[in-house]
């Protein structure tokens, strides 16, 4: 996988995380359907758990969930490895 790729793949991801949060958060508001917890956290583990991070912080949502304010640190810890990983194999191999 190119860098490249990788970038456009963390933005995509990061736009569909924020979409998801905030979408969660208004109807969180509106009591209307949300999305699960689990589906939130795939996300982040995807790529997304920076964005959402800010996201939850910004808007004030899901602050006081522990799964969520120690769980998407956790993945973004993961996600930095895994692109210093991807760096360091492009441009030493």
């Amino acid at each position: 996988m190119e860098l490249w790729q990788v970038f456009l793949y963390y933005i995509f991801i990061s736009v569909v995380a924020s979409f998801i949060t905030i979408y969660d958060k208004n109807a969180a508001i509106k009591h209307n359907w949300r999305i699960s917890e689990l589906t939130l956290m795939v996300i982040g583990i995807l790529g997304g758990a920076l964005a959402m991070l800010i996201t939850m912080k910004k808007t004030r949502h899901k602050t006081k969930h522990r799964l969520f304010m120690v769980g998407l640190p956790l993945e973004i810890i993961i996600h930095f490895f895994l692109l210093s990983f991807i760096v360091y194999k492009n441009f030493f191999y």
